[in-house]
């Protein structure tokens, strides 16, 4: 089967599959239908399963489910590092690479839609930020504070500080270093056409897009389901590592509600509840985001079950039989 991709007398050409949608719509387990059906590797596109901590927190499989294929990008990054969408492209091309040497499909699935079209569509050309930038914007965002450091950011850039909440601090950092660094907003540099190209193989995108309401009630239920595997625990084990509070991986859904339950700030219901929200929020804006930014897209408006597998199969080999 290596080498043909799990097709009878196929000839595996160089692609890749992409599975993506909002958290809680099922696509790992899309992913890893199809990375058995096709002898496929799955490869994380999540900028929140790339650490190693918070695996129940953040949904990454399960040690059952990567004894069923390989998975590749989970768990890689220590907490304490900051994983950018450059860095994981690089990872990422280096595992298709590898994928395809083996003989084996890449199968790139996550929600983080920064990842997938820097991975399709290649990355903005903004110059490396000197070290000495970054420290600073991020102690004068530890000095002023979420509110003031986003007044100082939308005095330089009014443009990114319309888009950011003064509570997104990862993003508002990296809006202020870039203008200060270049003296262009971070949204120009966007609107550039792509530095480093885009994918060099042909892709075959998979969205996964349920309605809102069943979505919802993924997400809360998916929730709950953390709490009773084991969520608090795995704050509690992250707190002790005694991070920046600035660290992308503080910014992981469920984090902070729970660490306010464990100050005594609020009870675990209140905890939960604002968790469940924050996902659903989260959620919403990913379906809107994937709705406008992946061209060429293979929808299905459901949340993944194992019924919609035989058309999903059929979808895709029909693409690796294509020329």
């Amino acid at each position: 089967m290596s080498g043909s991709y799990g097709l009878a007398g196929g000839t595996a050409r160089r692609v890749v599959v992409v599975v993506a949608g909002p958290t809680a719509s099922g696509k790992s387990a899309l992913a890893l239908t199809l990375a058995e059906a096709f002898d496929g590797i799955v490869i994380n596109a999540d900028s929140m399963q790339v650490y190693d901590a918070l695996r129940i927190l953040t949904s990454r499989p399960s040690a059952a489910d990567e004894a069923r294929a390989p998975h590749r990008l989970y768990g890689v990054l220590p907490a304490a590092e900051t994983c950018s969408a450059a860095r994981w492209r690089a990872l990422a091309v280096d595992e298709i690479t590898a994928a395809h040497d083996a003989g084996r499909l890449p199968i790139v699935t996550g929600g983080t839609g920064l990842y997938i079209r820097a991975l399709i569509e290649g990355l903005a050309p903004i110059p490396e930020i000197d070290e000495a930038i970054r420290q600073r914007a991020r102690a004068l965002h530890a000095t002023l504070g979420g509110p003031a450091f986003h007044d100082r950011l939308a005095a330089l850039d009014g443009e990114m500080a319309a888009r950011l909440s003064p509570g997104d601090s990862q993003r508002m950092i990296r809006a202020f270093e870039v203008i200060e660094a270049t003296g262009r907003s971070l949204a120009e540099w966007h609107r550039l056409p792509a530095a480093a190209g885009g994918l060099a193989q042909p892709a075959l995108s998979l969205v996964l897009s349920p309605p809102r309401e069943a979505l919802y009630a993924a997400c809360d239920g998916r929730f709950a389901a953390m709490i009773e595997a084991g969520a608090l625990d795995e704050v509690r084990a992250l707190d002790s590592l005694g991070l920046d509070s600035a660290a992308p991986v503080m910014k992981a859904l469920g984090v902070r509600p729970l660490r306010r339950h464990l100050t005594g700030e609020s009870s675990l219901g209140q905890a939960i509840a604002a968790a469940q929200q924050a996902t659903r929020n989260y959620a919403k804006r990913q379906v809107t985001w994937f709705h406008h930014q992946i061209a060429r897209a293979v929808v299905y408006d459901r949340r993944y079950s194992p019924e919609m597998a035989p058309d999903i199969i059929a979808v895709t080999s029909r693409f690796l039989l294509t020329e």
